[in-house]
């Protein structure tokens, strides 16, 4: 019985693995590759990887970063859209300048106010009063003068009728009041010739520090309110309101490296394709009188035709392929920029395409 069971199991295994044997060893059918791989449509060509960009005449995308440091208040435009230059598209917590502003405003305004009021001068009240204590002065001195006479006349009839003492007090009441008239006549011209030249000139002086002072904090306040710097359309914005910049960009997390706040490019009538030619491969560039290319959309079967633009003639680390300052990389490359219109391929700026470089 025990070797019936045996038997019976060993002849199940074998035809299970007859049956096994059948069905691993049909022929399956290739399936299709998702999208045809990339080929060059070339006889001869240049295999080059590019980076789709902003199409500019020189440079790539504009990095857009504060000239001072602060918390953002608002951000006044969105991603994708169309700016025109010199028009607000982020403003920064300005409470601070902005109070020192107002505060210079009014030293300057306090400054030019009494700058004219020393230019006015004299005032006419004040000249009134001057002459009017003058005309007091030469009554004071008339009637000094009228009571030493009678005095002195009085002396010389009888020098008995009054004492020499009272004489000499009426004589010296004459030389008070006669003192007291050339100080009123002096203090009548200093305020009739007016302001001193020497106290406009220093006035005028303190005047134009203070307006220069307000003038340079208005300037500084213009910084917390950032402009676009050219009509174009805004690609990336890297922070929201309450986060802090500063000049060196902002900070983020996913790359832990300084982000520009916003990232803008012109009209996108065109874009731009920045290809990095490996530096072994430079001297088979074809000249850039007969280049001619072909981009290739990554996952696609899409190819564009390009439009030669310039060479960057600055060979340069192969890291910029993916701004990965980690990569220890022995090849550099050259950047060879295209362009193309924009509603010929789906794309956007950022997007790796792989470019082949062939000669007309």
């Amino acid at each position: 019985m025990r070797n019936r069971i045996i038997i019976a199991l060993s002849a199940a295994g074998i035809l299970l693995g007859l049956i096994g044997a059948y069905i691993f060893g049909i022929s399956r059918k290739a399936q299709p590759p998702v999208f045809q791989p990339v080929s060059s449509p070339y006889p001869t060509a240049i295999y080059a990887s590019g980076i789709i960009e902003s199409d500019q005449g020189s440079g790539s995308n504009i990095n857009i970063y504060p000239e001072v440091s602060g918390r953002i208040a608002q951000v006044l435009v969105k991603e994708g859209q169309q700016v025109t230059a010199d028009m607000p598209v982020l403003t920064l917590d300005d409470s601070v300048p902005r109070a020192s502003a107002a505060q210079l405003q009014l030293q300057s305004e306090a400054a030019y106010s009494l700058l004219q009021e020393l230019k006015a001068e004299p005032r006419p009240e004040n000249l009134a009063i001057a002459q009017a204590q003058v005309v007091q002065a030469e009554a004071n001195l008339k009637t000094a003068r009228d009571q030493y006479d009678k005095d002195r006349a009085s002396y010389d009839i009888d020098p008995r009728s009054i004492s020499r003492n009272v004489l000499d007090s009426a004589h010296d009441a004459v030389g008070q009041a006669d003192a007291a008239l050339g100080l009123a006549r002096s203090q009548f011209e200093l305020t009739k010739a007016g302001a001193w030249s020497y106290d406009i000139a220093n006035q005028q002086r303190s005047y134009e520090s203070l307006r220069q002072g307000y003038a340079s904090s208005k300037a500084l306040l213009a910084k917390y309110s950032i402009r676009a710097p050219a009509d174009g359309v805004v690609l990336s914005i890297n922070g929201a309101p309450g986060g802090y910049v500063s000049p060196q960009g902002v900070y983020s997390t996913y790359t832990q490296g300084q982000d520009p706040v916003i990232v803008m490019g012109p009209p996108q009538v065109y874009l731009a394709v920045r290809c990095f030619v490996d530096e072994i491969l430079v001297a088979r560039l074809p000249s850039v009188f007969h280049i001619r290319a072909e981009m290739s959309i990554r996952g696609t079967e899409l190819k564009v035709p390009l439009e030669f633009v310039r060479v960057q003639p600055y060979v340069t680390p192969k890291i910029e392929l993916t701004n990965q300052r980690q990569e220890q990389v022995d090849v550099r490359v050259l950047p060879v920029i295209f362009r193309f219109r924009k509603q010929d391929a789906p794309v956007y700026p950022g997007e790796d395409v792989d470019v082949y470089i062939g000669q007309q």
